[in-house]
């Protein structure tokens, strides 16, 4: 099975939603960084060793129609010479909330991943890794973050071309990411979900340690 949709929006740009919304498209299983962090034995390995090469690709989309969030959005540039028929999705919102928003929440998680039991670390450490790729070295101000956020933001729509992206916000819902890939829209109300709270949820519902 091959990646038919990317999303190359970073995380906190409304990825957990979209995801959601892929998989009720029947465009699942979709790849998200949840499930690194539910799996670390098998993804970890596969995803540090993308980012000393990256080349393997079908290796850590294995059994996956779709993508988003980190790891993902960092490999913009290696994922469209991989797989250039897939259709792109760059979800978005302003730059100062998406900073206030990423600096609360995963920067926040990362600057303390001396305080995490090893096998957590480990994991976070991979995640450094990755937003260094895409831009974000630790230590970066709120001017930083929401500078870095634009780039990588302008860089995507520099390289994909523009009828084979959507730029989008999830707060438009079914229409655009329907009409874009085609399908017909649900019933259902579009997925909203991973808020700040439903974030650290997350995150430690991953990070549990299983009996």
């Amino acid at each position: 099975m091959e990646l038919k949709v990317i999303g190359l929006g970073l995380g906190r740009t409304g990825t957990y939603s979209l995801k959601t919304a892929l998989e009720q498209l029947q465009l699942g299983p979709c790849h998200h960084m949840e499930r690194v962090a539910q799996n670390m034995p098998v993804q970890l390995p596969l995803w540090n060793e993308l980012l000393n090469h990256p080349a393997n690709f079908d290796a850590v989309y294995e059994g996956m129609q779709s993508a988003v969030d980190w790891p993902t959005a960092a490999f913009y540039k290696e994922l469209y010479a991989t797989y250039p028929n897939a259709q792109f999705i760059l979800t978005h919102r302003s730059k100062e909330s998406w900073a206030e928003s990423f600096g609360s929440t995963i920067y926040k998680l990362l600057s303390g991943r001396e305080n995490a039991p090893a096998p957590v670390q480990e994991w976070l450490n991979m995640v450094v890794k990755v937003i260094e790729k895409s831009g974000f070295p630790m230590g970066l101000d709120f001017e930083g973050l929401a500078e870095r956020y634009e780039a990588h933001n302008k860089a995507v729509q520099a390289l994909i071309p523009p009828e084979q992206l959507l730029v989008y916000q999830v707060k438009e819902g079914w229409e655009p990411l329907c009409g874009y890939l085609n399908v017909e829209a649900p019933d259902s109300a579009f997925p909203r979900t991973n808020n700040r709270e439903e974030f650290w949820d997350l995150v430690n519902a991953a990070t549990k340690p299983t009996s």
